[in-house]
């Protein structure tokens, strides 16, 4: 069986569907399954079964045999949070115990990291592990996806190492004993983010702004060298974030931390454009001051460096933000459906 943690989720249900459309039913569902609101995005989908975080780790220690993989996806996913006890305690320390049995029982584990580890991204966007250890993350919720990803090289530093190229490029991974790798996911957007509030992405929210108010409003540049609207980030479709973990769980491709975007940074002039034109509507965007509570936080720029993901052997194409848009807005929150 395979195992999906944050399975009502955003990424987690969309992980769900793909494995059933791969020919996977035997997988179990684990999340807290609190909110109805999450739940309704696993209708439909074929499980083995559900069962609340809680009761997890237990419960894996005694039937890791049934276990195939594991694909952790569960996590405290809000940048405004500030408590570093419920970071710890959600993102750190319950990753930290299904890696330590997944690793004692050979079982493969792949797990979410974010690109909000990268900061202002002062040491670039490279996912070799030598910069990873050197980042500084702007606020709580990256940090703990940062503390976990230093602490799992921490766990592989003595494991022999191997080398993977992709063109002129070489990178450093590690080959232990069990199949693991993490994955800095970059701005995912998507079906199924209807119940994620302040945290949806962009484009759902341009969309839903549309539809009540006919326009939309940006964050304003707050800095010098970025013009309004100008603010860039590397938007990724969420059905190619699990193409890629689908990969990895067949084929378990070197060990590392992997970066998980297109590659590309786009505005979110684009962007919402992009979310215009896909309604059939002229574009009718305005600018408003960025919350003060995020303000200091804001990345301006994140652009994913993809040379390892493709050294490993991953070699589809991404879908283009515009593509991406069309197929979001058409097929799913034109009606409000899920995947």
């Amino acid at each position: 069986m395979i195992v999906v943690t944050g399975a009502a989720g955003f990424i987690g249900s969309c992980m769900v569907k793909r494995l059933n459309d791969a020919g996977y039913q035997d997988v179990l569902a684990v999340d807290d399954f609190s909110r109805p609101d999450k739940n309704c995005n696993l209708e439909g989908k074929q499980l083995w079964g559900q069962m609340h975080r809680l009761n997890f780790v237990r419960w894996l220690e005694r039937n890791h045999t049934d276990v195939d993989a594991v694909i952790h996806l569960g996590a405290r996913t809000d940048t405004t949070e500030q408590s570093q006890e419920i970071f710890n305690e959600l993102n750190l320390e319950y990753s930290r115990a299904l890696w330590m049995i997944c690793a004692g029982y050979d079982i493969p584990f792949l797990y979410a990291s974010s690109a909000a580890t990268y900061g202002l991204g002062e040491f670039g966007y490279a996912d070799d592990h030598a910069t990873i250890l050197q980042l500084r993350p702007l606020n709580p919720y990256g940090q703990s996806k940062q503390d976990f990803d230093v602490w799992v090289l921490q766990q592989t530093m003595n494991d022999d190492l191997e080398t993977i190229t992709s063109g002129a490029s070489s990178f450093i991974v590690h080959r232990s004993s069990f199949p693991w790798a993490g994955f800095k996911f970059f701005n995912v957007y998507g079906p199924n983010e209807y119940h994620k509030g302040r945290m949806a992405s962009v484009i759902f929210h341009t969309a839903r702004q549309i539809k009540s108010t006919g326009q939309m409003q940006l964050f304003r540049s707050h800095r010098p060298d970025y013009q309004d609207g100008a603010q860039s980030r590397d938007f990724i479709y969420v059905k190619d974030v699990v193409d890629v973990l689908l990969y990895f769980l067949e084929n378990k491709p070197a060990n590392a931390i992997y970066n998980l975007g297109t590659g590309q940074a786009r505005t979110f002039l684009d962007l919402a454009t992009g979310t215009f034109r896909a309604m059939d509507l002229e574009p009718k965007i305005s600018f408003i001051d960025t919350p003060a509570d995020i303000r200091d936080t804001y990345q301006y720029f994140t652009q994913a460096e993809m040379g390892k993901l493709r050294a490993a052997g991953y070699t589809e194409p991404f879908i283009g933000l515009e593509e991406g848009i069309e197929d979001y807005v058409q097929r799913y929150l034109k009606e409000e459906l899920l995947w």
